[in-house]
C-alpha cells in the first residue's frame, strides 16, 4: 500500500507554532503514529556533527543512507526510533536545532530523509508534521494544515516549552534564532517552507491548542481541509 491509498495528515509551519503538540494530540484521537521529521533532522545532525553540512555530497549521503528511522506506538505514545534506540530529549537543544536547520539547507539531506519518511507513510497511516510535508514528501496526502503564528508569540512559546524542560532560554536569543531559522527555512533552494496550495492555513497566534485542535478535528471529519 502506497502514500496515495494511505489517509496521511500533514502539518506545515515554522518553528514555535505548535506543530509537535498538536500532531501528537490529533494522533492521537486518530489512532495513528506521529510522524516529527524535525526529529528527523535533528537526529541526523547530532549523529553527523556540526560540520556534517560541509561533507562531500558522496560522503554525506552515504552516511545519512546508514541510519534507520521507524516508529513505534502511535498517538502522544509514538516514539522515533534510529538504528534500533529511541531518540531521546538529547536532540532538543537550540545548539541542536541550530544544526538541523543548516544540514536541512543540503538537498542530499532533504533527499535521504523524503524516502525514509515515505518509507514510513506507506506502512500505516501518518500525522506528519515538519516544514514540507505537504508540499514535497507528501503531496498527496488526503488532508494538509499550515499553521503559522506571530514570531513573538513563536518566540515566547519555545522560551516556556525550554523552560518547563528544565532548560536556560533567553527571550532576545531565542527570538534571534526564530528570526534566522526562518530565513534558512523560506529562502533555502530546495523545499522552502511554504503551505501547499490546498493546504488549510490556520493562525495559532490567538488560539488555544484545544481550539486549533478542534479546527484540523473538524476539517478532517468533515472530509477537506483546503482541497
Amino acid at each position: 500500500m502506497n502514500q496515495e491509498t494511505l489517509p496521511i495528515v500533514t502539518l506545515d509551519g515554522p518553528a514555535g507554532v505548535g506543530k509537535s503538540t498538536l500532531a501528537r494530540r490529533l494522533a492521537g484521537v486518530l489512532g495513528w503514529p506521529y510522524l516529527d521529521t524535525g526529529a528527523m533532522f535533528r537526529t541526523l545532525a547530532l549523529r553527523l556533527g556540526a560540520d556534517a553540512a560541509a561533507l562531500p555530497e558522496a560522503v554525506l549521503r552515504a552516511r545519512c543512507a546508514a541510519l534507520s528511522f521507524a516508529l513505534c506506538g502511535c498517538g502522544e505514545t509514538t516514539r522515533l526510533l534510529c538504528d534500533g534506540a529511541e531518540v531521546g530529549e538529547e536532540i532538543r537543544t537550540e545548539q541542536v536545532g541550530h544544526m538541523a536547520a543548516q544540514l536541512g539547507a543540503c538537498p542530499v539531506v532533504r533527499d535521504c530523509l523524503k524516502q525514509a519518511q515515505r518509507r514510513l507513510g506507506a506502512q500505516s497511516p501518518l500525522v506528519a508534521e515538519g516544514r514540507d510535508m505537504g508540499t514535497e514528501v507528501f503531496p498527496v496526502a488526503r488532508y494538509k494544515f499550515f499553521l503559522d503564528a506571530d514570531p513573538e508569540v513563536r518566540a515566547a512559546r519555545r522560551c516556556a516549552e525550554l523552560q518547563a524542560k528544565g532548560m536556560q532560554a533567553d527571550l532576545a536569543t531565542v527570538a534571534a534564532q526564530i528570526r534566522e531559522r526562518d530565513q534558512l527555512d523560506r529562502n533555502r533552494a530546495v523545499a522552502p517552507l511554504r503551505p501547499a496550495p490546498d493546504a488549510l492555513i490556520v493562525d495559532t497566534s490567538s488560539r488555544s491548542i484545544d481550539e486549533v485542535l478542534a479546527v484540523l478535528l473538524h476539517a478532517v471529519k468533515s472530509g477537506s481541509t483546503g482541497k
